[in-house]
């Protein structure tokens, strides 16, 4: 998620930080419910987005049933849907026990970043939010194979739901949560979570035991 950046954005809530968890050790991790959005998500894509979160959070993982695009969000000056308008969505129609339902789908989605009104953007999130959303869509523009585009689309899932769990954007070049600077090939540039966002998520409570990145 990012402010407006081609690969990712994030729309900031005032006054809100990564906080301390205040769950007990005995209590259910977080659960991050996948939703997949539109046409038919490849099982191989929602398994590398699974996989990926997994591995660096401490969340339990779901998938559910395909929903339907909703019109409200469609952009048809572009052939867009606005991802503001699928956030939204995404809450209204979420399960009240996810911590964060995080919509997949293969649409061009897209958001406001002054000075475009429509910028087209892997994915959104808000920060500290219920919902966060990605799309496929540009992580295809010079992809290499299936397998590029899957690690791209799992990058993006990793970036997106740590703003949903409070990280800004992070100054340090190859950290997934590192801007994306108005392009995809960023991702590729982009491994593992750095120390210092390492750090901020263990004192939340949200990163895994011994995380170990899987694009190493």
């Amino acid at each position: 998620m990012r402010m407006v950046v081609g690969r990712r954005g994030f729309l900031a809530l005032p006054a809100l930080a990564l906080a301390p968890a205040v769950a007990s050790a005995s209590a259910e991790p977080p659960l991050i419910v996948l939703q997949p959005l539109g046409a038919r998500i490849p099982a191989a894509e929602l398994e590398a987005v699974s996989s990926a979160l997994t591995a660096f959070y401490e969340v339990c993982v779901e998938t559910r049933a395909p929903l339907g695009l909703p019109r409200r969000a469609y952009y048809p000056v572009r052939n867009r849907y606005r991802a503001e308008g699928l956030l939204d969505y995404l809450v209204e129609q979420g399960s009240a026990e996810a911590r964060v339902t995080l919509g997949l789908t293969s649409v061009d989605i897209s958001t406001t970043k002054p000075p475009h009104e429509d910028w087209g953007i892997l994915g959104l999130a808000t920060i500290d939010g219920r919902s966060a959303v990605l799309s496929s869509f540009r992580c295809r523009r010079g992809a290499k194979d299936g397998d590029h585009v899957r690690t791209r689309f799992a990058k993006t899932a990793v970036h997106e739901l740590g703003h949903s769990f409070g990280l800004q954007h992070c100054a340090t070049p190859g950290c997934i949560m590192h801007d994306g600077e108005g392009s995809v090939h960023t991702t590729d540039m982009e491994h593992d979570l750095c120390a210092d966002t390492r750090a901020r998520l263990a004192k939340a409570g949200m990163l895994r035991a011994a995380a170990k990145s899987p694009f190493i």
